[in-house]
C-alpha cells in the first residue's frame, strides 16, 4: 500500500511513519522546504518536498497514494497567531481533501483536536456526538482546527472517502521538535520548575495515537469521528510522576488560579522578549482547567484502540531526552544579567 503522510517531522508525524515502516508499508513523506527533516533523516522512505500550501505539491505528492495521513498543522498557545492558523489549518486542509479528490486518493485520515469539539459542561464526558462548532471552541487554535475538520467533512459529501481522529494531549518519546509537553519534561529535568500550575487533562501516548491514526486507516467508517483519548491525571499527579523518574524533586507550590492567569496573560510578553517557549499561557490555563473528561470508548469499540498509562509514557519521555539531549542541553540553566 501506497501511503503519503503530511507533517512528517511532526511529534505524531514521525512516530506514525516509524509505525507505519514498522508494520511494512511503504510511506512517502511530506516535507516542506523550510522544515528541518532530522525527526526522519534516515528511514526507509521516499522523502518528497511539498507544502500544503501550496496545492500544487500535493497533487503530485499524492498520486498513486492509497492512504493519506494528514497532520500537518500549526498549534499556538500564544495569541497573534490568527491568520497563520487559518493558513495553515483551515486553508492547508482544504488544499489537501482538494488534492485528495483530485488525485483519486483511497482514504484520507485526518488529525483534528479534541479542542474541536464543543466542550459539554464539566463531569459530562466528551465523546463524538457533541458538535463540532468554530464559534462555541475555546481560542483560536480550536476555532481552525474545527473549521479544518468541517472542511473534511465537506469533502466527505463530496465523495471522498475520509475518517476524522481528534488526539487529546500527546505526551511521549521521540519529541525532537520539542512539544508543549516535552517542554514541560524537559523544564522539569533541568530543574527550571519552581511551581505547578491547578488543573488536570488528558494525555494520550503519541505511539498510541499513532497507532490509532493506523486503525482509522483500516477500519475506521467513512466520515465518522474517533476520539483517541488517554488518561486523565492532575497537574500535580503528573510533577508526581516525574519526581519517581527523574530523582528530582517536583516543585510544592500550587500557582493559585487569579495569579495564573494574570501570569499568563503577560507570559507572552516574557517569552518573546528571553526568545523562549512559553510553558504557559493565558489560553493554556483555561484549558487545564476546562473540563478533561474524555471517552474514547468508540475508537475502543470499533478501531481495537488501546492507551498506555500516562506513566509509562512519562517514564519513555525522561528516557528518551535523557538518551538523545546533550548534557548541555540537560543542564540547569543559568541566568545571565
Amino acid at each position: 500500500m501506497n501511503i503519503v503522510v503530511t507533517g512528517a517531522t511532526g511529534h505524531i508525524g514521525n512516530v506514525l511513519i516509524r509505525e507505519l515502516l514498522a508494520a511494512g508499508e511503504k510511506v512517502r513523506a511530506l516535507v516542506p522546504p523550510f522544515e528541518n527533516d532530522l525527526p526522519i533523516r534516515g528511514l526507509d522512505i521516499d522523502m518528497v518536498a511539498g507544502d500544503v500550501c501550496d496545492p500544487d505539491s500535493l497533487n503530485s505528492a499524492f498520486r498513486g497514494a492509497d492512504v493519506v495521513y494528514h497532520l500537518a498543522g500549526i498549534i499556538a498557545i500564544t495569541p497573534g497567531k490568527d491568520r497563520l492558523l487559518h493558513r495553515v489549518n483551515v486553508e492547508g486542509t482544504r488544499n489537501v481533501v482538494d488534492a485528495c479528490l483530485e488525485s483519486g486518493v483511497g482514504r484520507l485520515v485526518y488529525t483534528s483536536s479534541i479542542h474541536a469539539i464543543q466542550e459539554p459542561p464539566d463531569g459530562i464526558f466528551i465523546n463524538e456526538t457533541f458538535p463540532v462548532d468554530p464559534q462555541h471552541v475555546l481560542g483560536p487554535y480550536a476555532r481552525s482546527k474545527a473549521m479544518a475538520t468541517l472542511e473534511v467533512r465537506k469533502a466527505v459529501e463530496r465523495g471522498l472517502d475520509a475518517v476524522i481522529v481528534h488526539p487529546t494531549g500527546v505526551i511521549g518519546p521521540f519529541d525532537f521538535k520539542i512539544s508543549e509537553m516535552g517542554q514541560l519534561v524537559l523544564d522539569f529535568i533541568r530543574g527550571k520548575l519552581k511551581a505547578y500550575l491547578d488543573g488536570a487533562y488528558d494525555f494520550a501516548d503519541v505511539r498510541d495515537v499513532a497507532r490509532g491514526l493506523m486503525l482509522a486507516g483500516r477500519k475506521g467508517r467513512k466520515g465518522e469521528s474517533y476520539i483517541l483519548s488517554g488518561e486523565r491525571v492532575s497537574i500535580k499527579r503528573i510533577m508526581e510522576m516525574l519526581e519517581e523518574t527523574s530523582g528530582i524533586r517536583a516543585p510544592s507550590f500550587k500557582v493559585p488560579a487569579w495569579l495564573a492567569h494574570t501570569a499568563g496573560k503577560l507570559a507572552p510578553i516574557y517569552y518573546r522578549i528571553v526568545r523562549s517557549k512559553p510553558l504557559f499561557t493565558d489560553y493554556s490555563v483555561d484549558v487545564l482547567r476546562s473540563n478533561s473528561w474524555v471517552s474514547s470508548e468508540k475508537a475502543r469499540v470499533e478501531l481495537g484502540y488501546v492507551a498506555r498509562s500516562v506513566h509509562e509514557s512519562i517514564c519513555d519521555s525522561v528516557a528518551w531526552f535523557r538518551q538523545n539531549l546533550t548534557p548541555a542541553q540537560l543542564a540547569p540553566a543559568v541566568r545571565r544579567i
